[in-house]
């Protein structure tokens, strides 16, 4: 007989994949090209990067806040539908040649994603504990990578009909004008969302698998060390696209079209790394054994700037493949960590605590690599060994406390 809770939970994974997947239709494609459109109208290098960093930091701090009203009221569903309603933003920048305009609106993007995100995924940890946790969020993800394959790829397909020649203001503009249609697709998946599963903090209690505490634990905050500092070595793509442009490694065709590519691959990878994730749990009957997960993290986001800036073409796309692979452990395993690390009661908090350690780590890693793509561009990839080596520490601190569970 089929489990009830079961299909609700697969139901809310499917819904809310598909806002993802039209959320990344939107923001994903948009990001594909915000670097170059910045540099066209006007903005330098380390306007750029202090754009995505305070836009990153803002996105994730946030969430802190909106991470632990959202325990307080128990209004998840609220943060989620302003949260996404805030993403007009994006093809406001349609109607803008103003970098500092422009910018508002990209910052504006991520303070809707700060609203949504710790109650969209306590929502989406709640469904995943039916099917585990590695195992739904890497269905949401692969949904959610199919709309960032996509985004990208209206770029690149609307820039290879304009013809060949460098890209106009006005050419960027009709782009964004495009993300209307899937705003309109994410409002309305959102209500479907909620009228179908208005109460998704039941398919979790009536498990008893809950974690018997309502306090975070020292793996928990060993975890947001990990998190930091792993995170803080990862380069952010907007700034990719204006190295790539700026270096003349790629055309305005081929970036959004390499961006496509990440996705493609993060896509792949999350299903796989989700799956591995799953199995250590299984296999070992410990709930957190799944972090031993996390070491291909640091690991992969070490090698990859030696591959995106050699300046050589195929290394260039197997650096880009790379990025991907990180992305989508980012957006799987690390997310999937706090469900299982955090009881209901402060699930929103978790992930608020969580997103703050990863947009603290954002902003300080745009303005610190835009300065060094300024002054001293290979000084880049020492940082990121360096960082990604002290990064191993806190890992080894989880994996010992894993292993005593």
């Amino acid at each position: 007989m089929p489990n009830p809770d079961r299909q609700k939970a697969f139901q809310i994974i499917i819904l809310f994949g598909l806002v993802s997947l039209f959320g990344d239709i939107l923001y994903e494609g948009a990001r594909s090209v915000n670097g170059p459109y910045l540099k066209i109208i006007g903005a330098n290098a380390i306007m750029v990067g202090l754009i995505a960093g305070i836009g990153e930091f803002l996105g994730y701090a946030i969430r802190l806040f909106s991470g632990y009203f959202a325990d307080k009221t128990k209004a998840y569903w609220i943060f989620v539908a302003v949260g996404y309603g805030m993403l007009i933003s994006v093809p406001l920048l349609a109607l803008t040649g103003i970098w500092q305009i422009a910018s508002i609106f990209i910052v504006a993007e991520r303070l809707g994603k700060a609203l949504r995100s710790p109650a969209r995924d306590t929502i989406l940890s709640q469904a995943t504990k039916q099917v585990g946790t590695g195992f739904g969020f890497a269905i949401a993800e692969v949904m959610d990578q199919i709309g960032a394959l996509t985004g990208p790829l209206i770029f690149t397909g609307l820039f290879m009909f304009l013809g060949k020649g460098t890209r106009t203001i006005a050419d960027y503009q009709l782009g964004y004008s495009f993300l209307w249609i899937p705003f309109v697709c994410i409002m309305l998946c959102v209500y479907i969302a909620y009228r179908r599963v208005p109460h998704p903090e039941l398919l979790e209690q009536n498990l008893v698998t809950q974690i018997p505490t309502d306090n975070l634990n020292k793996i928990f905050w060993q975890y947001n060390i990990f998190t930091f500092l792993t995170t803080l070595g990862f380069v952010n793509f907007v700034l990719l696209g204006y190295y790539f442009k700026a270096n003349h490694l790629l055309t305005d065709t081929q970036i959004p079209l390499f961006y496509a590519v990440a996705m493609a691959v993060d896509a792949v990878a999350a299903l796989a790394i989700g799956k591995i994730y799953d199995v250590l749990k299984h296999k070992t009957q410990n709930p957190l054994a799944g972090l031993n997960a996390l070491v291909v993290i640091p690991i992969l986001t070490a090698i990859m700037p030696v591959f995106i800036f050699s300046k050589n073409f195929g290394m260039i796309l197997t650096g880009i493949a790379l990025w991907g692979t990180v992305m989508g452990c980012h957006e799987t395993i690390m997310r999937s960590a706090i469900a299982d690390l955090t009881p209901l009661k402060k699930r929103g908090t978790g992930y608020g605590i969580f997103n703050t350690s990863y947009g603290l780590a954002m902003l300080v890693g745009g303005i610190l690599f835009g300065l060094l793509f300024e002054k001293l561009n290979s000084g880049i990839l020492i940082s990121v060994i360096i960082i990604e080596a002290a990064s191993l520490i806190p890992f080894w601190q989880i994996k010992s406390l894993v292993k005593n569970k």
